[in-house]
């Protein structure tokens, strides 16, 4: 009941992450990013992120940031670089267009080469007022899957997790994961969706 969110049982049950680390509803997703990174040898890869700086440290070839909103992945791309691996996560919820934001993710592909993409789905709306950043959009598995198809990727694998508990913990705040939490996956309840697709063609 509405009454009762916000108590000090609730902070003590759903403790506030402290760090994108220990945050409950990206702990399989995190996972499952570290594994398909490694299996590809990064240090062979040039990569860019739009979504941060989250994976600077690995040991890629070569690494730059895009930085949404300041650069804005739905606009025409001015930037001819082109990369082994981009990585977008946690942003195509926040675009208004996300469909010229997916062909853009295309385009900074290099033929061959991987795109890595996460997004929320039974999370609150939430919204960054300094940064200019709204919250538009949810994907089911099925609905990103056909997002980066539609964009000219090869998609190669989706993956979604959450849980009941999970979508309750994180109603007002960001939950730390602790060890009472349950790590169950529920399809039906996905709190994060992401997917790995390739760029197969040399064209666009």
């Amino acid at each position: 009941m509405p009454g009762r969110l916000g108590t000090a049982g609730e902070r003590i049950a759903f403790p506030e992450e402290r760090s994108s680390t220990e945050h409950w509803q990206r702990l399989i997703l995190n996972a499952a990013v570290d594994e398909f990174i490694a299996r590809m040898n990064p240090s062979r890869c040039t990569a860019v992120e739009i979504s941060g700086d989250s994976h600077a440290r690995r040991p890629w070839k070569a690494y730059a940031e895009l930085a949404y909103p300041q650069f804005d992945i739905c606009a025409p791309l001015t930037d001819d670089r082109r990369f082994d691996v981009v990585i977008c996560e946690q942003v195509l919820e926040h675009v208004p267009n996300p469909c010229a934001a997916a062909a853009n993710l295309h385009l900074l592909c290099a033929p061959g080469g991987h795109v890595i993409v996460s997004t929320p789905f039974m999370v609150r709306v939430h919204e960054l007022e300094l940064l200019a950043m709204r919250d538009y959009w949810r994907f089911t598995p099925r609905g990103l899957h056909a997002l980066l198809e539609g964009a000219g990727l090869e998609v190669t694998a989706v993956g979604c997790w959450g849980n009941r508990q999970c979508v309750v913990g994180n109603f007002n705040r960001w939950s730390a994961y602790r060890w009472w939490h349950s790590l169950r996956n529920e399809p039906d309840f996905p709190v994060q969706v992401w997917a790995f697709a390739r760029r197969t063609s040399d064209h666009g």
